[in-house]
């Protein structure tokens, strides 16, 4: 004999039950970092919690502790992916609290390396939106040109991912022939497989489904919550920095604003790809400039901030007093409040600085376009596919680095 059972369902649940995942941080798309918790309908998400924490490493308040030379390697390590941005735009910051004019020549030496470095940020963040759509060879095609450019400045200043890149001022060395010679052969190779890279992924059926009305915010969202660079100008506000704010002698550049219309991950995607051939255009004029400059220049005159030649240490009184008060952090800023803000490959990198006339900041707040990214992500995903967050997350170009300061 069968007999009905009487199944008591949750007051609301509409016969549906929802659970309970951990996306990340033990996950390779969440660089270990970055967690959500979310409560999902099958594969839909329906809602999603943020955890920041998980790489606090208090870059502020070590910052506020060294002399302000010394803050470069810190800076580094927000967005490593183009960590020459990031240094510059703190050199930047402290010369404007100091009054420093900088050389046209310094100024464009400048751009060339910012604009590789956003090269190869972009590079990063196309190649493994491909990849999380299933795609491996395009990032195997690029991946070559962001070792050229780590090549170039390795050959300018020893080091490659985290560069330590610059000074206050300007540059610790000159370039050598053998950095322009490796810029020139980088700016004549790179174009044909860039192309090679659009046509592999911009038209493939697979990809575009994959990412188009994918991971979408409208512009008014966007601006709401702070968004800049690519992911703003994504939504359709042509917003960038080195237009609307020019420093290091952008405005004596041409070059266009890349803008999408939906905000999604193909928009994304595809502003990024455009932004990368207009920092080609960038650095090909800057070449081209640098020619008729005095080859001899490479830094501003700042003797409290820049090392003196080391023939010099030897042999002058003056060049050695120098050298020890840069050494031991004994040199005195002016006081003063000022923010300076530089495009990121990212967004805005902004460093808002306080000075009491001492030998260290006294207060130093990084604004980091990530942290600002990542507070929006559960609204971005809520009601998509489980497959789709990861590709948003890595559309978003979130870098752990910067992600809590």
């Amino acid at each position: 004999m069968n007999q009905k059972q009487n199944i008591q369902l949750p007051e609301g649940s509409l016969g549906k039950q929802t659970s309970t995942l951990n996306l990340g941080p033990t996950h390779p798309a969440t660089h270990g970092v970055f967690q959500n918790i979310l409560e999902m309908d099958g594969e839909r998400i329906i809602d999603a919690v943020p955890t920041v924490g998980y790489i606090h490493r208090a870059f502020e308040k070590l910052a506020e502790r060294r002399p302000f030379y010394q803050i470069t390697p810190l800076t580094d390590r927000l967005n490593y992916c183009s960590s020459p941005i990031n240094n510059m735009g703190w050199h930047m910051t402290v010369e404007k609290l100091i009054g420093a004019q900088l050389p046209k020549r310094v100024d464009y030496l400048r751009v060339i390396i910012m604009e590789l470095a956003r090269i190869a940020d972009h590079l990063v963040c196309n190649s493994v939106i491909g990849v999380d759509t299933g795609a491996l060879t395009s990032f195997v095609y690029v991946f070559e040109f962001r070792e050229l450019i780590y090549e170039i400045f390795e050959e300018v200043c020893g080091s490659r991912l985290t560069t330590n890149i610059g000074r206050i001022g300007g540059f610790e060395r000159n370039f050598s022939a053998l950095a322009f010679s490796k810029i020139e052969n980088f700016l004549k190779t790179f174009p044909a497989a860039m192309k090679e890279f659009e046509n592999l992924l911009t038209r493939n059926r697979i990809f575009m489904e994959r990412t188009m009305g994918v991971g979408g915010i409208a512009a008014d969202r966007a601006l709401n919550y702070g968004f800049t660079g690519p992911n703003l100008r994504a939504a359709g506000i042509d917003y960038d920095i080195r237009v609307a704010h020019p420093y290091a002698s952008y405005e004596d550049f041409d070059f266009t604003i890349p803008v999408g219309t939906t905000g999604d991950v193909f928009d994304r995607f595809l502003v990024r790809n455009e932004e990368i051939w207009q920092s080609v255009r960038i650095i090909e004029q800057a070449m081209v400039k640098i020619k008729d400059l005095d080859p001899a220049i490479y830094h501003a005159d700042l003797p409290d901030f820049y090392l003196p030649e080391k023939e010099d240490v030897y042999t002058k009184m003056e060049a050695l007093i120098y050298h020890f008060k840069i050494v031991m952090g004994e040199t005195d800023i002016p006081s003063g409040e000022v923010y300076h803000s530089v495009e990121g490959a990212n967004g805005e990198l902004g460093f808002y600085l306080i000075s009491d006339g001492g030998r260290t900041p006294y207060r130093l707040h990084f604004r980091r376009p990530c942290f600002i990214y990542y507070q929006a992500y559960p609204e971005i995903i809520r009601n998509s596919m489980l497959s789709d967050a990861v590709v948003t997350m890595s559309s978003l170009n979130l870098i752990a680095g910067e992600l809590d300061a």
